[in-house]
């Protein structure tokens, strides 16, 4: 069970991180030559690499307790996470086609989960 929690907690950080450098990236706006240095400067850009690396420990601690096989295609669930949250944080809009796209994804998560 702890390590369903360890995935969970991956998926929603590796989400925040992404979100994070989006919003650096916008305020940089088109990296460019002359203003890749801004990259590492900003602070919701190193947030958002800190976040990373308690993700990828989180990710190490699920990987020594179970098969990559049993919890990778959780991982799959980021989909479903990075859409709410370009949605809600970002305001971004999403097409019905990338929601049904989504939601298949989802559902292949379940399929190749399901202990039966």
């Amino acid at each position: 069970m702890v390590v369903y929690i360890f995935v969970v907690l991956n998926v929603i950080l590796l989400v925040t991180g992404q979100v994070l450098f989006k919003l650096g990236l916008d305020r940089i706006g088109a990296l460019t030559l002359h203003n890749v240095m801004s990259v590492f400067l900003s602070p919701l850009i190193w947030t958002g690499l800190i976040i990373y690396v308690v993700a990828t420990l989180l990710w190490f601690a699920a990987l020594s307790r179970a098969q990559l096989n049993v919890i990778y295609p959780l991982q799959s669930l980021s989909y479903l996470l990075g859409l709410i949250m370009s949605i809600v944080i970002l305001h971004e809009t999403v097409s019905p086609i990338r929601w049904v796209g989504t939601l298949v994804i989802l559902f292949g998560v379940v399929l190749v989960s399901w202990r039966g």
